[in-house]
């Protein structure tokens, strides 16, 4: 395998399916948040349970670009969802770490592919960028889930520790998905060489 070598149609294939997948698991995800004490916990299960699918999808990694393509399928799916265009730009600049530790790895090194992957998942941190900075603008298209609710996350969402501990879930949590993926795909791992 050449990282060098340009994308084929096999790779955005793959690209395309297991970023699908990953939307269809933070979509699911997302359906806790209309309970307001859940929507921090999304920084916790969607690392957690995307890092199967994601995982595999690293094992058939072996270019440049693959990784970032990936992220940005999945920032645009919560930009069109509603979810801002903080996603999209986290989708940008996370992915193109993420594949650069990759690729730093040869795309080979388990390690670096964990870490890769936990990079990735700072792009559900880009979900809560709007919440943070402007609340009332980010309620306002959010006022047919009724006063309580709004009050509720607000309250919840407006402590100062809350961002900083959002961004380091969703990292430590990529790891931990990350391993959690690369113990149940360990035939995978093999097969494609990731030591």
């Amino acid at each position: 395998m050449n990282s060098n070598s340009k994308l084929k149609g096999k790779d955005l294939i793959n690209i395309g399916i297991y970023a699908a997948i990953y939307c269809v698991i933070m979509t699911a995800v997302a359906m806790l948040g209309f309970i307001p004490i859940m929507m921090p916990m999304l920084c916790v299960l969607v690392p957690l349970i995307g890092g199967i699918p994601t995982m595999l999808f690293m094992t058939k990694v072996d270019k440049f670009g693959m990784i970032t393509i990936y992220s940005i399928i999945v920032g645009l799916f919560l930009w069109i969802t509603g979810m801002g265009y903080w996603p999209f730009l986290f989708g940008i600049a996370f992915g193109l770490i993420a594949d650069y530790i990759a690729k730093a790895g040869n795309y080979k090194s388990a390690a670096k592919t964990i870490i890769s992957y936990a990079v990735f998942c700072i792009i559900i941190f880009g979900n809560f960028v709007p919440l943070l900075i402007n609340a009332e603008k980010y309620f306002e298209t959010r006022q047919s889930f009724g006063e309580e609710y709004i009050n509720s996350l607000t309250k919840i969402m407006g402590n100062a520790w809350l961002a900083p501990a959002l961004v380091v879930a969703c990292f430590v949590c990529g790891i931990i998905g990350g391993f959690i993926g690369k113990a149940l795909l360990k035939k995978h791992f093999v097969k494609a060489g990731i030591a």
